[in-house]
């Protein structure tokens, strides 16, 4: 492969690669607005121009050298643009020389000519490329005394993202992006010199399943979300990893938090699974139900008023294995969700076979047509259907599938329901009459739905978003999620290692303001449950039920958080194998606490 240095740095890089290329996968920056490793290459903005030379070569194709042994460099009389030149053998490559330094503060000073200094009302003040290069780059003063020049303003793209043409620096990434990634070549530049602008071709708009994206790819402010616009400050919020929930495919997202709500959801770099991007569906639906309608600590219905009332969790777990011992093992039906976690999935599923003894057991499938594409997005609605499949969530010999269940609640077979996380009132009539017809609903439930109006007990649940789990997508990739929201049960995590949630920025005061609701998860739920009637589980934490989950199922042997979160995730079946991390260590967004 081609040798070549960089800033001093020796690099080994296969033959090919572009300078920019090989910077980023060895941990080195060049400063750059308009390249992006998913993109084709521009080369506009000229941010990237560095000092390239290669060895001066004799006649007869030998290697000049000085004095001292080394060959002698010739630099190209032009800078040239590192997302563009591709690496040769030899090639010695400045950043930081004069020449070069002197480029960067150039295109620096004629960027920040007209661009509007509106930071502190622009909503990607904190993590702007601009203004982080503004500091690192550029000459700190502008020679420009005259009037700036003026561009339309909050220009309505598409249902999701709005245009101000003045913050643009013309980098032509939401331009790549629509014609490239998400196939709706609509958006193009218009006039010429300081008038250029972009503008969606007449009669079009830019609704692209995937059009949110361009928000973050813009590396400055010139593209807003219509639902996030002015919330809160970026230094204001928290962010913390985890996966996205609304379909099989597990896209890797980062959860803001502001006073312990969810204001945005954005993607996350993971090339094994989603590359850059999210779907917007999933970026504007997954975190409503965190915030609103939720269930708030355990509540019992009482016989007095017909109506659920807030009662302790010690009398709520009482409650709940007092009624499970008045049925027969045959007269009990456990309907499970493909949205649990897997450590919640294998709780459940001990919990039917080794408490219960139920070979009742099931859990609906969620196949969407209209939402599947070729791209991402994902038929299957459930986040978590391969792992609760190979956990076991499915019916014992003999047991009932969700479709034979109604039948058999109505002649009286099947006499309680205990439903884990899912809404099986909302699925079909015949689901809704076998709620109404049941004598006994037990319901774990993270927000207020049909069938809790039915329920009996209902356990507050937590929402992916608070919890520590695992979920394992379409690839069969087991990924890691990591809690985003307190609650009453871990206000500020305690009892997690203080190392790890420094790391991801999530121990902070902020957590201190805004509702925490008091809800648990499953297992917690259970493990109280089956202490009460004769069983001893000693589970503390979640990372505990994974252990003894990969021990028990050959699948998943090998894994642990610690694996999961340096590989981005493990295949099913490789736990002791994973796959190599992809090598481009490259953020399309700069990120400050």
């Amino acid at each position: 492969m081609p040798v070549i240095t960089l800033d001093g740095h020796r690099l080994e890089v296969p033959a090919g690669k572009t300078i920019i290329e090989a910077a980023y996968e060895n941990g080195l920056q060049i400063p750059h607005f308009c390249w992006h490793p998913a993109l084709s290459v521009a080369g506009n903005c000229r941010m990237c121009l560095v000092e390239v030379g290669l060895p001066r070569r004799r006649p007869d194709g030998s290697l000049e050298l000085d004095a001292e042994g080394q060959p002698l460099i010739a630099f190209l009389p032009k800078l040239q643009i590192a997302c563009a030149t591709p690496v040769a053998d030899g090639m010695v490559v400045n950043t930081k020389s004069e020449r070069a330094v002197q480029a960067q503060q150039a295109v620096m000073e004629f960027l920040l000519i007209n661009h509007p200094l509106d930071c502190p009302i622009c909503d990607e003040a904190g993590q702007c490329k601009l203004q982080e290069y503004a500091f690192r780059y550029s000459r700190r003063v502008s020679r420009f005394q005259e009037e700036k020049v003026h561009k339309p303003k909050r220009i309505i793209w598409g249902p999701g993202v709005i245009f101000d043409a003045e913050r643009c620096i013309l980098c032509s990434r939401c331009i790549r992006f629509a014609n490239e990634i998400a196939k709706q070549p609509v958006l193009t530049f218009v006039e010429r010199n300081d008038r250029v602008t972009i503008e969606l071709y007449p009669g079009t708009e830019f609704d692209s399943p995937y059009s949110m994206n361009v928000i973050e790819l813009c590396p400055v402010g010139a593209l807003t979300s219509r639902d996030f616009r002015f919330q809160a400050r970026v230094w204001e919020m928290s962010f913390t990893d985890s996966i996205c929930p609304g379909c099989a495919r597990g896209c890797n997202i980062r959860i803001g938090v502001h006073h312990n709500e969810i204001l945005r959801l954005e993607p996350r770099r993971n090339l094994h699974v989603n590359q850059y991007w999210m779907c917007d569906e999933g970026r504007l639906t997954q975190y409503g139900f965190v915030n609103h309608n939720r269930v708030n600590g355990p509540q019992l219905r009482r016989t007095a008023t017909g109506q659920l009332e807030p009662t302790t969790w010690e009398e709520a777990y009482e409650a709940v294995a007092a009624a499970l011992r008045r049925y027969k093992p045959t007269e009990i039906a456990i309907i499970g969700s493909g949205r649990l976690t897997n450590e919640d999935a294998y709780a459940v599923v001990k919990f039917a076979r080794t408490v219960l003894r139920t070979p009742h057991l099931d859990f609906p499938r969620r196949d969407d047509p209209y939402f599947g594409d070729d791209f991402l997005r994902c038929r299957d609605r459930n986040p978590n259907t391969v792992g609760v499949l190979e956990i076991g969530l499915k019916p014992a010999a003999g047991g009932l599938s969700l479709a034979e269940l109604p039948e058999q609640v109505r002649y009286g077979s099947v006499r309680c329901l205990y439903i884990v996380e899912e809404d099986p009132a909302a699925l079909s009539p015949e689901l809704q009459q076998a709620l109404e017809d049941a004598e006994m609903v037990i319901v774990h439930a993270s927000n207020y739905s049909s069938t809790t109006a039915h329920a009996h007990i209902v356990l507050a649940t937590t929402t992916y978003a608070e919890l520590e789990g695992t979920y394992t997508n379409i690839q069969r990739r087991v990924q890691l999620l990591r809690p985003a929201v307190a609650t009453k049960e871990r206000p500020r995590f305690q009892g997690m290692a203080m190392s790890r949630w420094d790391k991801f920025g999530a121990w902070n005061d902020r957590w201190a303001h805004g509702p925490q609701r008091d809800c648990r998860q499953t297992w917690q739920h259970l493990r109280e449950i089956a202490r009460r009637l004769g069983t001893t589980w000693k589970w503390s934490r979640s990372e505990e039920v994974f252990q003894e989950l990969a021990h028990e199922i050959p699948s998943f042997a090998g894994m642990t958080y610690e694996l999961l979160e340096a590989y981005g995730g493990i295949v099913l079946g490789k736990g002791r194998s994973p796959d190599p991390v992809p090598p481009l260590r490259y953020e399309s967004h700069v990120l400050k606490p």
